[in-house]
């Protein structure tokens, strides 16, 4: 049967308006990369969820921003090549905002920003965090770190030992084979408040060197995603506008951890 040009026409209408409806019920997929073991802002339980800061807030841009998004787990050292390859779309893992990551990377605004310290054990001798009360030293940190560098740039009196996550140097300073250990207060903080903790106390905070330490922690991208970054922002920006990132900073923290 041949069909006038008139209920062409609308037939054609009809599939337009239909795909059209299918298309918006197609949300964006994004891949987040996370590392899964840096609580309390992001840490892979033995059940196999992921919880923390980070992993809430990344739920909360999605929810913001109408996608469908999926988490991988990635070991700190490869986060960013595993990016760069295509493994997700984004890392949401309280990354830095570094001039020298910026050179692969692309980043959203800041998602949070805290300050390094130092933590000893109970009965330690330092008195101070600074170079001088450290000379001589071994402190512990993540490599591949902001708070890696900033030991070795600025506490080069001591000896800086790595470990590829945080537990491995709690172990040890709870064991007595390392002095101190660097990372962010809030980690720090949380750790020293459990069981396991309570071997150590903070010695105090450290202030941030804008270069080796960054802007805080951004979302990171592959370069040229303009349009993912800025999806992003916006969805940042409201989630502070609406409470829900004041209502996902008051379960993890007593204080405000987006910061200056």
């Amino acid at each position: 049967m041949r069909l006038t040009s008139g209920l062409l026409a609308a037939t054609a209408a009809i599939a337009l308006t239909i795909g059209g409806a299918q298309a918006d019920n197609h949300a964006m997929k994004i891949k987040i990369g996370t590392e899964g073991a840096y609580p309390p802002f992001n840490n892979l339980e033995a059940d196999g969820s992921l919880v923390g800061f980070d992993i809430d807030i990344a739920k909360a841009l999605c929810d913001e921003m109408k996608a469908d998004c999926e988490f991988v787990t990635q070991d700190w050292d490869g986060i960013i090549p595993a990016l760069l390859a295509g493994k997700f779309d984004a890392i949401i893992a309280s990354m830095s905002i570094t001039e020298e990551r910026k050179e692969k990377v692309d980043f959203t605004n800041k998602y949070y920003n805290s300050p390094p310290a130092i933590a000893v054990p109970k009965d330690s001798d330092i008195t101070e965090a600074t170079d001088a009360g450290l000379s001589g030293k071994t402190i512990g940190a993540q490599s591949a770190t902001t708070h890696s560098n900033y030991a070795e740039e600025k506490l080069s009196s001591a000896e800086i030992k790595l470990y590829p996550t945080p537990d491995e140097y709690k172990l040890d300073i709870a064991n007595g084979r390392i002095d101190a250990v660097i990372d962010d207060v809030i980690v720090l903080s949380e750790w020293l408040a459990t069981e396991d903790g309570a071997c150590c106390k903070i010695l105090g905070t450290l202030t941030p060197d804008p270069v080796i330490n960054g802007e805080g922690a951004g979302i990171a991208i592959r370069k040229g995603e303009d349009e993912l970054r800025e999806k992003f922002n916006a969805a940042i920006d409201a989630i502070i506008a609406n409470g829900t990132y004041k209502e996902i900073n008051d379960k993890y923290f007593d204080v405000d951890v987006y910061g200056g």
